[in-house]
């Protein structure tokens, strides 16, 4: 489960954040000792430091700096994600289910 936006999603699709004595850095293995947390690396506003200080606390500036950083682009090129594995993209919701044309009457 992402730490900033809560979404759950498989943990490939996460990005690994690690809590060090010198501070937060990235774990993009996801085997660094230490207190971990994850992020969707696909969405810019879970690298927000508004969202991060809810769980990072002081250190979300510096964190969100670090994400900024191994990630990249604004919209998480770079990421370790497979090409069609973003999140948000080809979800259906209920209007997308067959047999519903939304019409009335």
């Amino acid at each position: 489960m992402c730490a900033s936006c809560r979404r759950r999603r498989p943990k490939r699709e996460l990005l690994r954040v690690v809590r060090t004595p010198a501070g937060w850095r990235v774990d993009p293995t996801g085997k660094a000792p230490g207190r971990g947390a994850y992020v969707c690396p696909d969405d810019p506003t879970c690298r927000e430091e508004k969202k991060l200080r809810r769980w990072a606390g002081a250190g979300a500036h510096a964190l969100a700096e670090a994400l900024a950083a191994h990630l990249g682009g604004e919209d998480g090129e770079g990421s370790h994600l497979p090409t069609g594995q973003r999140a948000g993209h080809g979800e259906q919701g209920a209007h997308g289910a067959p047999g519903h044309d939304g019409g009335g009457v």
